[in-house]
């Protein structure tokens, strides 16, 4: 699956557009990881649990937004896009969207970089 937040995929021509996907996921702080973050921020330096945290919550709703799009038949997203809103205190939701493509190479003589993977 091809990412990009262009609205297009260098070297490649969008032959059809498919639908808007998305994925999200919300995630709920931890009292310990809260209590030690609280301690690390009067001392400086990064908090290395929500970076983590982050990570994993980017990673999950990008899975499902390919997920999305590969039930669509897509074999590129563009336009990605992230967002997050506060849910409740203490909880937050990740969202990322992007449009489901099917890209095909500008030279067919030219191997993909990126091969759709079965």
């Amino acid at each position: 699956m091809l990412l990009s937040n262009l609205e297009s995929v260098p070297g490649h021509t969008i032959s059809q557009q498919l639908d808007v996907v998305y994925g999200s996921t919300v995630r709920s702080k931890h009292v310990g990881r809260d209590f030690l973050a609280g301690l690390k921020n009067i001392v400086g330096g990064e908090l290395t649990a929500y970076t983590e945290l982050l990570e994993e919550s980017r990673q999950e709703a990008m899975n499902r937004m390919i997920a999305k799009a590969q039930d669509l038949g897509a074999n590129a997203i563009v336009g990605i896009r992230f967002s997050t809103s506060n849910i409740a205190q203490g909880a937050s939701e990740l969202f990322v969207y992007g449009t489901a493509v099917r890209v095909t190479p500008l030279d067919n003589h030219l191997p993909d970089p990126f091969p759709t993977q079965a």
